[in-house]
């Protein structure tokens, strides 16, 4: 699934083939949004927000992408051929100059921007790591929300990939989190303290900020994907498991590095 990283590399990617240009062709599935409704209207952004793509219009309405497991967003000059076959296109986007192909794709959506605010998923996104105004009281709002009482016996895993605590990570980087920040994957949120529950935060918006500024697959990683190869840090062999019924996804851990702390009195 792409993460915040890849969604912000995309949408940095776009802007400048798209913002402020007026939309003179869309196209989309039979059955999804009437995508014919933004035709003559000009794009007046293309933002990430976490997982998700957001393209907003001069009209009033605003587009939604979220990737999943296998979609992508790509762009082409007109004319030129596709690297995807066109029967996998759930949206296309025609401006002067540029054609945005959306595919495979499972979640498209237009509606009014000014619903935005209370749209069931937006809404209740938690701070994104990798927003331009990323600070400490943003930070500070990621640990609050990571503290609740809803995520208290989440493995810390598992809390890391709830997009309502923290936008944007997902499996390469919560797992490449705590293996820089020493944090047994399998730990409950109670049995940690704030200081490194702040560590946690700071480590995340680092390494998704270093990956977004790189071409794709460059970003070095510690665990993931490492099973049984040594960890380069202890030398111990790194462990798989998928150990937690909140989470579907591999875990990749150094048992000697990530050792579970002493719960807190």
């Amino acid at each position: 699934m792409p993460e915040g990283d890849t969604i912000h590399r995309t949408a940095a990617g776009l802007a400048p083939h798209l913002v402020g240009r007026q939309i003179i062709a869309a196209r989309g599935r039979p059955g999804g949004p009437q995508v014919r409704r933004i035709v003559g209207a000009t794009i007046d952004a293309v933002e990430a927000a976490g997982k998700n793509l957001l393209i907003r219009f001069d009209n009033g309405l605003e587009l939604r992408t979220h990737m999943r497991m296998n979609g992508s967003w790509h762009r082409y000059r007109p004319g030129e051929r596709w690297r995807r076959p066109e029967s996998r296109a759930r949206l296309v986007l025609e401006v002067p100059g540029a054609v945005a192909v959306c595919f495979d794709a499972p979640v498209i959506e237009l509606f009014e921007t000014r619903a935005e605010a209370i749209h069931p998923t937006l809404a209740g996104l938690g701070p994104d790591l990798l927003a331009a105004d990323w600070g400490s009281e943003r930070a500070a709002e990621a640990r609050r929300r990571l503290r609740s009482a809803a995520r208290a016996e989440l493995t810390i895993s598992a809390a890391l990939l709830d997009q309502r605590a923290i936008a944007g990570i997902g499996n390469i980087w919560r797992n490449e989190t705590l293996w820089h920040e020493r944090v047994d994957p399998w730990a409950a949120v109670r049995d940690l303290d704030d200081a490194t529950l702040d560590r946690l935060v700071a480590t995340a918006h680092r390494l998704l900020r270093a990956s977004a500024d790189l071409a794709p697959g460059q970003a070095r990683v510690g665990a993931y994907r490492r099973t049984g190869r040594p960890c380069p840090r202890c030398g111990t062999p790194i462990r798989s498991a998928v150990r937690s019924a909140a989470i579907s996804r591999t875990t990749y851990w150094c048992p000697s590095c990530q050792r579970r702390p002493a719960a807190p009195r």
